[in-house]
This record gives structure tokens, sequence and C-alpha cells, in this order.
């Protein structure tokens, strides 16, 4: 008996070829092109991992001191010890435990400071951007003076109002990047308001607050990721900044730039003081700005590879 044609045995939706890929497998295969930004992803998450599980990892706690063992050195220098693998400060606390303890902050600083932005920059923007008139006006020009301000002069302004701290430093930084937020979300608005779908929903009776956040705003929130992801890194120096000059999170709390304004002092006669935790400092920048660079080359279509 002659054997049936194998095509007869497959079913009927393997004629019409292979399944196109989901987003989340098609945004992947784009994104890890970039071999940099996955590097830097890599590295984020394990600093994240590494802040969740501080509890852990650190081999110590971040505030207790050893009276014993005063500016120790690493331990691969002479007088070291794998008791304290980076060294230890000018009271006797263990560096690589601040450090560890240190991205906590420095992270969660980070991500508050841009979501606070994020969310009123979309607000606001939104706002100008279907009211046009007066409003838009007022609001462009007040985001205008805000962003003639240098941002760090901004941000010092804003806690020497409100007095140093670590929640006062976040709402000053948040204030610093609201502009950028402002300024993007109306422009995007503005561009999306033109299009087709729009008038589409306006003629099917969508209220003004579905067309804002359901229609409109998810067209709109590509450039604002990449923007939140390039922001997020400088508000990190920013808020390391701030703990420099002794405006940010105060002693004795384990945040980057404060642990830097207390080894200030000791840079000639013990380097290790402040390089480690500007190494912390130098490195998580990078990985965010790598892991930026990556999601502009996927989400912007002028930007995304072929």
């Amino acid at each position: 008996m002659a054997r049936a044609p194998e095509t007869l045995d497959r079913p009927a939706e393997d004629a019409l070829g292979p399944e196109p890929p989901g987003p989340f497998r098609e945004f992947w295969h784009d994104y890890r092109q970039n071999r940099g930004a996955v590097a830097g992803l890599v590295f984020l998450l394990l600093l994240v991992a590494v802040a969740l599980l501080a509890d852990l990892v650190a081999p110590h706690a971040p505030d207790v001191q050893y009276r014993d063992a005063f500016l120790t050195p690493p331990v691969w220098q002479e007088g070291g010890s794998w008791r304290f693998p980076l060294g230890t400060d000018a009271t006797g606390r263990d560096i690589l435990s601040r450090i560890i303890f240190g991205s906590r902050y420095s992270l969660s600083i980070g991500f508050l400071v841009i979501v606070l932005s994020l969310l009123g920059g979309i607000t606001i923007g939104l706002f100008a951007g279907f009211f046009r008139g007066w409003i838009d006006t007022l609001v462009m020009r007040l985001m205008d003076v805000l962003i003639a301000i240098p941002g760090l002069l901004l941000a010092l302004v804003v806690v020497a109002i409100m007095g140093p701290g670590l929640f006062n430093a976040m709402f000053a930084i948040a204030i610093v990047y609201l502009p950028h937020f402002v300024r993007l979300t109306r422009a995007a608005t503005l561009a999306e308001l033109s299009r087709d779908y729009v008038t589409g929903s306006r003629v099917a009776g969508a209220g003004l607050a579905r067309l804002m956040f359901v229609t409109v705003l998810p067209n709109c929130m590509p450039p604002l990721i990449v923007q939140a992801t390039l922001s997020f890194s400088t508000a990190v120096l920013d808020m390391a900044a701030l703990g420099f000059l002794g405006m940010g999170a105060q002693p004795p709390t384990p945040e980057w730039g404060t642990m830097l304004a207390d080894a200030r002092e000791f840079i000639l006669r013990a380097w290790w003081v402040v390089t480690f935790p500007g190494m912390a400092i130098l490195f998580t920048v990078l990985a965010i700005n790598l892991v930026g660079d990556g999601l502009r080359d996927v989400l912007d279509p002028k930007l995304k590879r072929s």
C-alpha cells in the first residue's frame, strides 16, 4: 500500500509556518545583541541580589566597631586579615559589609527617586499636552526655570530649606529630574494626539481619563522607560554627592557617598577607605548606563538593530 504523504499527518496550523515569537522573546533577542548591555544587566541583577541578601552575605554588621582593627588594610596588603577582606575604616567598621549594606540604600534611593519623578512627570506632562493653552504655557515655563538651574545646586537649595536627611535629599533629587519627564511626556503626548487611533477613541466616546492613561500613555512609555533607566544612574551619583557634602544620609548610615565623606581625611594614609566605595559607585553607575543603552537600542525604532 502506498504511504500517505507526510503533509497529511501534520496539524493544519503547521501549514501556516512557525509561530511568531512572543514580545518577550523578541525583546530579549534584540537586547542580547548588545553584549555590553547584557553584562550590565548581569552585574545589576547580582547587585540587587546582594542588596536583598545583605544580612546573609555581609561578614559583619555595618555599624559594629572593632576596637582592635582601626584602619586595617585589605587582606592582600601587609597587615591585612581575611577577617576584613577589604579592610576597615577609622572606627574599625568592616568596609566590605558597609559597601554591601550600602547597596540597599543606593539602589532603593535611586529607584524611589525615579518613581517619584516619573509619576509626577507623567501626570503633569499629560495634562499639559491635553489641555494646552495657559496651562501648558505655565507648566513649561516653570519646567524651563527648573532646568536652567544646575541640578546639584537645585538639590542643595531644596535640602537646605527642608533640612539635611535621607528623605529630604530624595525629594530634592526627584524635583531635579521632574522637568525632564514632564517635557518628554508632553512631547510624546502631542505626537500621539494627532494619530488616527486617538481620534477614533474620541469618536467612540472615550472619556478624558481613558484617553490620557489608557489610550495615549502606553504609547508614550518607551522613551520614558529609557529616560528613567539613564536617570537612575545619575540619581545614584547625585545622592552620593549629597551624602559626600553632608546633606544626604547622615552617619552612621552605610551609604556610599557618606562613606566617602567620612574617609576624606584618611585618603593619603589609608587608600582603601575611599577607593572601594568609589569603585562601588563607579561600577553600579556604569552597569545602569549600559542597561539603559541596551533598552534604547531595543525600544527606539530608529536605533533598533535589524
